[in-house]
């Protein structure tokens, strides 16, 4: 009798174990507004699609860094000194210049804590930034275009061919 509730106990712990492993391969990574309202109407339709400026212009330290940084505002001043100088936005651009504040982005992509993904190594791997952000050129505002989890980033891992390996990206 006990033998028999010592193996259906753990049957149960086995089960749901693996109903935790499940959920957790299907749990999004990033709960957060998938298009967060910006301190400045930024458009990347505009910047990346009309005027067909590369992502790696202004998102510099991607190829070099976990993190692809944001472009500073001194970045953004150096053009609209010249483009577009009187428009509202630019004007509101120019009021963090002379406050000599960042501009407070409000982050759109992110992963937790334990997971290392370094933009370098997907760039070197010669995948399109649009693979995960979709297609930005054609985005009004930034929108979180992927519902980034484990289990869609693992199927990408596949398909590439890239190490499945848990220490690859949980460090």
């Amino acid at each position: 009798m006990k033998r028999s509730w010592l193996i259906a106990a753990l049957a149960a712990a086995v089960l749901a174990a693996v109903a935790g492993l499940a959920f957790l391969y299907h749990l999004p990574l990033d709960l957060r507004d998938r298009s967060p309202v910006q301190p400045l109407a930024f458009s990347h339709k505009q910047h990346a699609g009309e005027n067909a400026i590369a992502c790696l212009y202004c998102h510099r330290f991607a190829p070099k860094s976990k993190v692809a940084g944001i472009p500073t505002v001194a970045d953004c001043r150096a053009c609209h000194l010249f483009i577009s100088a009187e428009a509202p936005e630019i004007k509101k651009l120019m009021d963090y210049w002379e406050k000599q504040e960042p501009i407070p982005w409000v982050r759109v992509y992110g992963v937790p804590d334990h997971v290392y993904f370094p933009h370098r190594m997907h760039i070197s791997a010669g995948l399109a930034c649009a693979n995960c952000h979709g297609e930005v050129a054609a985005m009004e505002r930034i929108t979180r275009s992927a519902r980034i989890n484990m289990g869609w980033c693992m199927d990408c891992h596949r398909k590439k061919k890239a190490s499945i390996d848990c220490w690859t990206c949980h460090k």
